[in-house]
C-alpha cells in the first residue's frame, strides 16, 4: 500500500495543475473554491474564483454583501443554490464563529452547502485533518484500482471506500493525499479513455489487468430526464421590460426571470405565455413575435425555451407568484441577476432591439 500511495503522491507533486487556491490555501480560498468546483469543471472555476474573490476578499466581505450581489458575482456558473448557501454560510460563520472557518470535519458539516465531501476536502486540504475527501473522481480511481464492481452510486459503497482510504490518509499528508486521488481521475483516470500508461497506479490496477477499464466503475442507471416546453415574455412598457425575482426556496430562488412557465400538455408556446404571465402578474398580453428559442439542460430535466416580444393589452402588473416585480430599462437590466438562459435571451434581444 506504501508504495502505492507513494507513487502516487510523486505524481501529483510533478503533475499537479496550477490552481490560485493552491498557490495560496488560505481556508476561505479552499472553501470557495470546493463550493463552485462542484459540478462545475476546474477550467470553467479559475475566472468566476478570481473575480469572486477579488469583490469579496474575505468571509467577513461575503457576509456583509446583500445576496443579490452574490449571485451577480456567480451569474453564469450555475447552481445557484451553491451561492445562497456559500452566502447564508458566510453570516453564520460572522454572527458565531468570528468570521473564521472552523477547523473539523464534524464542525464544518453543520453549515450550508457543506456536506461530506465538501466538508471533508476543507478540512483536509485547508486545515490537515486526516480524513478523506471522496468525490467523484476520488470513486471512480479507488473503485477501478481496486476492481470494485458495485455500483459506486450506491451508498454501502461509497462508504467502504471511505473506510479504506481512512487509514491511508492517515499515513500520509491528508491534503497532498485527497488533492493527489481527486487530480488523477480529472487528468488521468478519465471517465472515458482513461491514459492508464501514464498512471502511477497501473502496475497495481485490477481493472487495467483484467481489461475492465470501460467496464469499471460501474453505476445505478438512473431514468430518462424528462423534458419540457417553456415560454417567457418579453412585456414592454415604453422602454422598459418587466422582469420578476424567484422566491428565495425555489429553484434559481433569488434570480430575476423574465414572466412564463411551462406549457401544459397539447399547449402551443405562444398559448402558454398568455396564460403564464395572466397567472403570475395578473397581465393580459399578446405575443408579438418571438425574441428566440433554445434548449437548456438541467440536473433533473431539460428545457426547449421560447422568449417572445409581447404587447400589453390590459391589468396591473402585479407579484402573484414571485417576491417582486419591476420594470427595468435595458440599459439597466445588467444589474440583476439572471440564469444563464436569461442572459442568453437578454444579449438576443440587446441585438433585436439595436436594429430598430
Amino acid at each position: 500500500m506504501t508504495d502505492w500511495a507513494e507513487n502516487l503522491l510523486d505524481w501529483f507533486d510533478r503533475d499537479q495543475r496550477s490552481m490560485p487556491w493552491r498557490s495560496m490555501p488560505i481556508p476561505y480560498y479552499v472553501w470557495v473554491s470546493e463550493i463552485m468546483l462542484q459540478q462545475t469543471k476546474v477550467d470553467t472555476v479559475i475566472p468566476f474564483f478570481r473575480r469572486f474573490i477579488k469583490q469579496f476578499p474575505s468571509i467577513k466581505a461575503l457576509a456583509a454583501a446583500e445576496l443579490q450581489q452574490v449571485l451577480k458575482a456567480w451569474e453564469g456558473l450555475g447552481y445557484y443554490s451553491r451561492a445562497r448557501n456559500l452566502h447564508a454560510a458566510a453570516r453564520l460563520l460572522v454572527s458565531d464563529h468570528g468570521g473564521e472557518l472552523p477547523r473539523t470535519f464534524d464542525e464544518l458539516k453543520q453549515f450550508p452547502g457543506l456536506g461530506p465531501y465538501t466538508a471533508a476536502a476543507v478540512a483536509s486540504i485547508a486545515f490537515g485533518e486526516a480524513i478523506p475527501a471522496v468525490d467523484g473522481n476520488t470513486l471512480r480511481v479507488f473503485a477501478r484500482f481496486r476492481g470494485i464492481e458495485d455500483p459506486i452510486n450506491r451508498g454501502s459503497v461509497k462508504a467502504r471506500i471511505f473506510r479504506e482510504l481512512q487509514p491511508l490518509v492517515e499515513r500520509h499528508d491528508p491534503s497532498r493525499f485527497n488533492q493527489a486521488f481527486m487530480e488523477l481521475g480529472a487528468l488521468v483516470c478519465r471517465p472515458q479513455r482513461p491514459r492508464c500508461l501514464l498512471c502511477p497506479l497501473h502496475t497495481d490496477c485490477r481493472a487495467l489487468a483484467a481489461g475492465r477499464t470501460s467496464d469499471l466503475p460501474q453505476r445505478i442507471q438512473k431514468p430518462p430526464v424528462p423534458q419540457f416546453n417553456v415560454a417567457v415574455g418579453l412585456i414592454w412598457r415604453k422602454d422598459a421590460v418587466l422582469i420578476a425575482r424567484r422566491p428565495p426556496d425555489k429553484m434559481l430562488g433569488g434570480l430575476w426571470e423574465f414572466p412564463g412557465g411551462k406549457c401544459i400538455d397539447g399547449e402551443s408556446p405562444d398559448a402558454a405565455v398568455v396564460r403564464k404571465v395572466a397567472e403570475e402578474t395578473g397581465l393580459n398580453i399578446e405575443p408579438v413575435l418571438p425574441y428566440c428559442s433554445m434548449k437548456h439542460s438541467y440536473t433533473h430535466f431539460k428545457i426547449t425555451l421560447t422568449a417572445f416580444k409581447c404587447r400589453r393589452l390590459s391589468g396591473r402588473a402585479q407579484a402573484r407568484s414571485s417576491d417582486e416585480i419591476r420594470w427595468v430599462r435595458l440599459d439597466d437590466i445588467s444589474n440583476y441577476p439572471f440564469a444563464r438562459t436569461g442572459a442568453k435571451i437578454i444579449e438576443t434581444v440587446r441585438a433585436a432591439e439595436a436594429k430598430r
